[in-house]
């Protein structure tokens, strides 16, 4: 019966000790593994350039300008009605849209047949701001999506790139805020100040 006892004395050590190993190994991971925010493209207009200034209409019919200096800054969020991940992310952007609403205005953006835009747009209930432009995606050369620029209160583009998660949105959101264009150049600058 003590040899017994004692054996899972012992079992019950070891465990703990294997326990605490891989805990330790886990932060050592975490460690290395930097975060990952959005991808950005080297397309458009760079970080800290000046937005175009556009004029466009909504969907329901609402002057929308993109690109003006203001109080708040713009979210401008490039989807399709087909894309499953856009679709995923529509519940993210609302939140967002209503939790910053004093210091963020977010707006959706495509191209294409109104008719389907307007049947998706009632279809999701999303409630944002909905812009149909060519010109838009033409200013910003999107090529891949879903897409997220960032514009700062002073017309400037302050943070972009392919958003495929509420990391990526908030890695933006992240980088403006940190004074960077990106996760990206946050981690690049930290690690040459490292060296």
């Amino acid at each position: 019966m003590i040899a017994a006892i004692a054996t899972l004395f012992a079992l019950n050590i070891g465990l703990l000790l294997a326990v605490l190993a891989l805990a330790r190994q886990v932060g050592v991971l975490h460690e290395r593994i930097s975060p990952v925010g959005a991808l950005t493209l080297d397309h458009g207009p760079k970080v800290g350039d000046p937005v175009k200034l556009l004029h466009l209409t909504g969907l329901s019919g609402e002057a929308i300008t993109i690109g003006a200096a203001g109080s708040r800054s713009q979210l401008l969020f490039f989807l399709s009605p087909t894309c499953p991940v856009c679709k995923k992310l529509l519940p993210v952007l609302r939140a967002l849209a209503s939790s910053e609403r004093s210091r963020l205005e977010v707006v959706l953006a495509s191209d294409g047949d109104a008719r389907e835009h307007l049947a998706f747009w009632g279809r999701e209930r999303l409630g944002l701001p909905y812009v149909l432009s060519a010109e838009l995606g033409i200013t910003f050369q999107i090529g891949k999506l879903p897409y997220a620029v960032l514009i700062g209160q002073d017309g400037t583009v302050r943070a972009k790139g392919l958003v495929n998660s509420r990391e990526h949105i908030e890695s933006l959101l992240e980088a403006e805020a940190l004074g960077v264009g990106s996760t990206q150049d946050f981690l690049r600058k930290r690690q040459a100040a490292a060296e």
